[in-house]
């Protein structure tokens, strides 16, 4: 049995038993805060378990594409990977154990046709239930064995969630791959035996605090690594040896000249290259770029890793876009995001490693000199703060740096680099922990259904108050002065998601008028309206009318369609590897972040806003429809990287013909006359290939218009001329300034040459050194240096200090020639001793320093220290 046949033949055999398969969700988990990326295959579950959402069938079926990256330093040995397949079936509130132990046992023994004397099975401590359901499929009593917390109780995916006792099915490789010990049995740290199947009861759901509490229905959530499972059918003792690996395997081999099988150490960093090549071209196919920070900085690491170990192979030009090509050719079929994005996929790659490689030597003489500054301090050991910073910032892995270490004679402080990566690690969970009102709302609000949205043919409606929650709390009524979550039974109040804000209004009953300041998009599809009870009170189960804002919901659909026409002009120009990234849809302007390896031109950046403004003015009709989501793609509309969507899906349709297709299910103009116009405000890098583009529109591009030709009106004005003629005169005037300044600078500097001629004949003896203190005119701090330059050759052995007073602040400067700096006269003592007599300080070098103060009064008093300090000195 093939990868694919495997993957095939698991989800038929639940679709026979009444299963809906569902296709797998994006690595970046869509909604869920508590995750970075998503890990297992009851991700997109989560929420049918919660009761947030409805699932299209109480059993469902999957192959998850998942991401783990608690294993990126562990892969490299026989088992563990960072991007897998996850086979899973699930049971909302229908089937529990019995059924899943039955089914599991069947489809292992009977279709997969493992050998049973190869198969032991674990459950929890006190899981009576599983020990007899197993026992009733023919598993041998001491077959069965009972482990605690840390080995069979699945915690929930995240910081919270869904959880339980989980019961797993172990195979067998034989004595031979043991660790050698008596006890060796499953969830030994040996290599003999390896989880096939992980069946998890989900019985609680677990808060942030860690409290559990029985969900109404208990679930059934299973997990079947796709390529450990292959690897026992195939009857190898790796996943690296299958048929999912082979074609990665054998191109590596292939491109460096190795065989694999021959020598420990190049086969661990052929299974290193081939695993997060896998990785790197999913994550980049799901719209993960490169970046310092959350998924883009896992990305970064695996690739920086891959192509690190592509080096312990002879692989030192980049090489990583060729084993993409691999990836996408071997599994494309069955994940077509890959070869969709496949250009994206190939030019990510190509940037990051040429950028990494060319920074790569600068790493190693880093490594370089932190060990020679071990050794140099008579050390024997590299600190766990160095060995992190070298891994952090250049991406090193610290096996790497120690093997280079070992070879100076230098061990590692590996207990000190482990809490450097678990303070990484607790930084990241805090960044990715975030809230969500409607979360909250909604589950303070149970049982509430989803809203009916009608703000796409009205902004004006008739509703029904279904909930209250005043201060946290479900309430029957609010009264004035009450701030107040509502939820209506249908609303023209769009709730904010996908980027575009929420409606603003009012919503008013006859006994009570409520201003609605936000409205945001709960799980289940329930709109939240937020605001505030300015008369009267308000009662669940009141009949209102709703009112929306609308000038301020035409300004905001304004700005969201006009996003679609820049995306679309975007790729017109630019290329198809623009895929938006993010973006915000507000009524005073939009945000749009994309994704672009190249640098954007002004002539370009130009150009697409011709383009939208073209559009704009062809009066396009956009207009949207429901369909199903395969037909939407299908017929070419561009869907977000990390959305979630439903078998029917809303497009937005511009154009006849299209000029875009865009899945939306926000508000728009119904024709793109109506933006008006569109200009561009600002565009930047905010990332490796990401731009962030931010324009208005109407009224607010009109706003633009007016104060920037009222502004060139007034400099037109100033410089005696007409708006057209403004650029020919600044230029004029600025040319000007510059000769004017040139000019001043010259002759300031002639007057500080007539000064310094003078100045010599004030220096005084102290104690056979000469000092010279004094107050010169208003001079350029450059023009100062220079004269005390003059002064300093001129007197050959002397201190020399001089002070001026610029823009009202005393300033000074301090010079000490070679020979006096050598009896221990230090020109930033001095200076910064003087600067203190005005409010100020300063400092600098032995030869010249030069500092500030605050009180010009006081200069006089200052320069006479001066003297003072030399005497100190000699004595």
């Amino acid at each position: 049995m093939t990868g694919d046949e495997l993957r095939q033949a698991f989800l038929n055999f639940f679709q026979d038993r009444g299963h809906k398969i569902i296709s797998s969700s994006s690595l970046v988990p869509h909604e869920d805060p508590t995750l970075l990326l998503t890990s297992a295959g009851m991700v997109q579950i989560k929420p049918y378990y919660l009761g947030l959402e409805t699932p299209p069938s109480p059993r469902l079926t999957s192959c998850q594409k998942c991401f783990r990256t608690t294993d990126i330093d562990s892969v490299g040995d026989s088992k563990h990977l960072t991007f897998f397949e996850m086979l899973g079936n699930f049971s909302v509130g229908d089937y529990f154990k019995q059924e899943a132990i039955s089914w599991a046992w069947e489809f292992v023994t009977e279709h997969l046709r493992l050998p049973e004397e190869r198969l032991w099975i674990t459950i929890y401590l006190d899981d009576d239930e599983s020990f007899a359901y197993w026992r009733d499929v023919g598993v041998p009593a001491e077959k069965i064995l009972r482990f605690g917390k840390e080995d069979n109780f699945w915690g929930p995916v995240g910081d919270s969630g869904p959880c339980g006792p989980c019961s797993e099915i172990h195979y067998d490789l034989g004595e031979e791959f043991g660790c050698g010990g008596p006890e060796c049995k499953p969830n030994c740290d040996g290599g003999r035996f390896f989880e096939v199947w992980n069946l998890v009861f989900t019985q609680y759901n677990q808060d942030q605090s860690g409290r559990r509490s029985p969900l109404d229905k208990p679930n059934i959530d299973t997990g079947m690594g796709l390529e450990r499972a292959l690897a026992a059918i195939q009857g190898k003792s790796s996943p690296y040896e299958t048929d999912l690996f082979s074609p990665l395997v054998e191109h590596i081999c292939h491109l460096s000249g190795k065989e694999y099988g021959r020598d420990e150490n190049v086969d661990r960093a052929i299974r290193i290259v081939a695993e997060h090549s896998r990785g790197i071209a999913f994550l980049i196919a799901d719209g993960v770029m490169p970046s310092n920070e959350a998924r883009g900085y896992v990305l970064r690491r695996i690739l920086r890793r891959a192509s690190l170990f592509g080096r312990k192979l002879e692989l030192n030009d980049p090489f990583l876009n060729e084993m993409a090509e691999v990836v996408i050719g071997t599994m494309s079929h069955i994940y077509p995001e890959l070869i969709v994005n496949q250009n994206l996929i190939s030019e990510v790659i190509r940037v990051e490693e040429e950028k990494f490689i060319a920074t790569l030597d600068s790493g190693l003489n880093s490594v370089e000199k932190v060990i020679d500054q071990a050794l140099a301090q008579e050390r024997v050991q590299l600190t766990g703060a160095e060995l992190f910073r070298l891994y952090d910032t250049y991406g090193f892995p610290p096996e790497l740096t120690a093997e280079i270490a070992k070879e100076k004679g230098l061990s590692i402080d590996w207990e000190g680099f482990q809490a450097e990566m678990e303070k990484q690690r607790e930084m990241a969970r805090a960044a990715t922990k975030t809230t969500s009102i409607g979360i909250d709302v909604i589950i303070a609000m149970p049982k509430v259904p989803s809203t009916e949205f009608v703000g796409c043919e009205t902004t004006t409606f008739q509703s029904k108050v279904l909930q209250l929650l005043v201060a946290g709390q479900v309430k029957q009524t609010a009264s004035q002065g009450d701030e107040v979550d509502m939820v209506l039974d249908k609303t023209p109040f769009y709730g904010e998601m996908g980027g575009q804000v929420g409606d603003t209004g009012e919503i008013s009953s006859q006994n009570g008028k409520v201003t609605i300041t936000n409205a945001i998009r709960a799980p289940s599809d329930v709109i939240v309206h937020q605001g505030k009870v300015v008369e009267g009170s308000i009662s669940v189960g009141d009949k209102v009318e709703a009112r929306v804002d609308v000038a301020r919901r035409l300004d905001i659909a304004r700005n969201h369609t006009a996003t679609h026409l820049l995306q679309a002009a975007l790729r017109q120009i630019l290329g198809d590897s623009v895929y938006q990234k993010g973006s915000l849809v507000e009524p005073e302007r939009l945000r749009f972040d994309f994704s672009y390896l190249g640098q954007i031109t002004d002539e370009q950046l130009s150009e697409v806003q011709r383009q939208v403004n073209e559009w704009i003015r062809q009066n396009l009709k956009a207009g949207a429809k429901v369909l199903p989501y395969k037909q939407a793609i299908a017929e070419g509309a561009i869907a977000l990287f990390e959305e979630k969507y439903g078998e029917e899906v809303r497009m937005l349709e511009i154009g006849e013909p299209a000029i875009s297709k865009e899945l939306c299910g926000g508000t728009h103009v119904s024709s793109t006359g109506e933006i008006g116009i569109f200009l561009i405000t600002s565009e930047g890098s905010i990332g490796t290939g990401l731009h962030r583009i931010e324009a208005v529109t109407g009224r607010k591009a009109e706003a633009l218009i007016e104060s920037r030709l009222t502004a060139l009106q007034s400099v037109a004005k100033e410089v005696e001329g007409s708006m057209a003629e403004v650029p020919g005169k600044v230029k004029a005037l600025i040319s000007d300034l510059e000769a004017e300044r040139k000019r001043v600078l010259s002759l300031e500097r002639e007057l500080s040459r007539k000064i310094a001629e003078d100045l010599p004949g004030q220096a005084e003896q102290v104690n056979g050194v000469t000092v010279l203190a004094a107050r010169v005119p208003v001079l350029t701090m450059p023009i100062l240096r220079e004269m005390g330059d003059l002064l300093r050759d001129k007197l050959k052995s002397a201190i020399v200090v001089l002070a001026i007073v610029y823009n009202g602040k005393p300033n000074f400067l301090a010079m000490v020639t070679p020979d006096l700096i050598e009896r221990g006269f230090h020109a930033g003592d001095i200076i910064n001793q003087v600067a203190r007599v005005t409010g100020g300080g300063g400092g600098g070098k032995a030869a010249m320093a030069q500092a500030g103060g605050k009180e010009a009064a006081k200069i006089d008093e200052a320069l006479k220290l001066v003297k003072s300090i030399v005497a100190s000195k000699i004595c």
